[in-house]
């Protein structure tokens, strides 16, 4: 069957994730894949399209990992699925003790889920239960940062920050409190990224002063708000976040779900900071981008409010899935492939050449910042100081079509372009990823550039 037959019965059938179904009707590219190899997808058309944007972020080691896919086939032949609730098997174990290992100190306790969103849920439930049953009823509130995204189920979405996400749903979700992020995209004239980070943890500080009793968390993602369109901050606001929330007896949730496991260029961001979060929620990259799994860890001092001959008391939070031993086995792969393949180092080596490859693009017309931290790469399409450019001109709905058409997969947010690539990627693939970004900016050019 070739790929116009599989495109027709994909829109009989399928409605996709995070898509307007209606510009696929009028012919947008929607493109049937068959199989994947390291940073490469291909079509049932033959054509073939690098990988830049790792599968929605989930894929570390490249599309058929043998090692992965092996541990996989291996535990599906002994234990495909158990209950952990009562039950428990060796991966669902090994798994948490390999990520305890590998965490900033002080988390001592892993809770499975089954996405990010999920392991957001969970967080937020847990903070809020954990100051429930410490005596703590006041705690009803929670906070995050402006520009945040943290997932789609409604507690998670709640306190997602992006209006085109949440502004539909908005009548039935909680009500969190948002503060200025230290997103250093907004650093003031003359100001460095440090400074703008600090000046937003002073009004973090000042909020917490004014409110901090009702306040049961803040949650943030450490050093890159992906969703949010790839921005950056300096570790310097994750040191006064762990800081200002110990002082006020407020939880630090870290979500790491996006950028944990290499992204950022340590195993996990908060590790730039030297902090240990109340709970580090993980997804993503975890099981190298085979399987869906999540984990959020922390400390004894949580895990113990809820010990007590009261089931009301206990976390009764479950997904069916939870600790599947499948995909417990593939993040234990994925691990073991950190150790003997000496991936971080790897990873910095790469970042190098990826710099190298988009230095060209800030000087292109439209381009107002090239920015990196790590294995993430983001080029900003506005006007020069820093305004958009008009909605109308869609630049990154046309850029993403024109990449497409080289063999390029750049899903771009909004008019930002990213590069989150396999960590498997080659000095040819980074070549290739700055060759064809280029062609994309200098196609989606216009009048308002000159």
């Amino acid at each position: 069957m070739d790929a116009a037959a599989w495109r027709e019965r994909d829109l009989r059938v399928l409605w996709h994730p995070c898509t307007q179904m209606q510009e696929h009707h009028e012919g947008s590219p929607l493109i049937p894949i068959r199989r994947g190899e390291g940073v490469w997808l291909e079509g049932y058309d033959g054509r073939r399209y690098l990988d830049a944007v790792s599968s929605w972020w989930t894929n570390l080691f490249g599309h058929a990992e043998p090692r992965i896919a092996a541990a996989i086939a291996e535990q599906a032949a002994r234990l495909e699925q158990v209950i952990l609730a009562g039950f428990s098997h060796a991966p669902a174990i090994e798994l948490a003790e390999a990520l305890l290992q590998r965490a900033p100190p002080g988390l001592d306790k892993v809770f499975y889920a089954d996405n990010g969103s999920a392991a957001v849920e969970v967080a937020l439930k847990m903070s809020f239960h954990a100051h429930r049953n410490g005596g703590d009823e006041r705690r009803t509130r929670f906070l995050a940062l402006s520009n945040s995204y943290h997932g789609e189920t409604l507690g998670a979405l709640a306190v997602t920050d992006i209006p085109l996400y949440r502004r539909t749903y908005a009548p039935l979700m909680m009500k969190p409190h948002f503060v200025p992020s230290p997103d250093a995209w907004y650093r003031a004239a003359g100001e460095d990224e440090e400074a703008c980070a600090l000046r937003a943890a002073a009004a973090l500080g000042a909020t917490l002063e004014d409110m901090g009793e009702e306040i049961s968390a803040l949650i943030v993602e450490p050093l890159v708000q992906c969703a949010g369109g790839m921005r950056m901050h300096h570790p310097a606001y994750l040191r006064e976040a762990r800081r200002l929330c110990a002082a006020h007896g407020v939880h630090l949730i870290a979500d790491e779900i996006a950028v944990g496991f290499g992204r950022t260029g340590t195993l996990f961001a908060c590790e730039q900071a030297g902090i240990t979060p109340d709970f580090l929620c993980l997804s993503k990259g975890i099981t190298g981008g085979f399987l869906p799994l999540a984990a959020v860890l922390t400390g004894d001092a949580v895990y113990e409010r809820f010990l007590d001959d009261s089931r009301e008391r206990a976390f009764l939070h479950s997904h069916s899935y939870t600790g599947n031993p499948i995909a417990c086995a593939a993040a234990l792969a994925s691990l073991s492939i950190f150790d003997s393949d000496e991936v971080l180092e790897r990873n910095r080596e790469r970042a190098s050449l990826m710099a190298e490859a988009a230095e060209p693009l800030a000087a292109l017309p439209g381009v107002a910042e090239v920015r990196q931290c790590g294995m993430i790469l983001a080029v900003e399409m506005a006007r020069s100081d820093r305004s958009p450019h008009p909605a109308e001109q869609r630049r990154g709905r046309r850029a993403y079509v024109h990449a497409l058409e080289q063999g390029v997969l750049l899903r771009p947010l909004g008019d930002v372009l990213y590069w989150m690539p396999p960590y498997c990627i080659d000095v040819e693939g980074i070549a290739r990823l700055g060759e064809v970004t280029a062609s994309a900016i200098l196609h989606v050019a216009g009048d308002d550039d000159a």
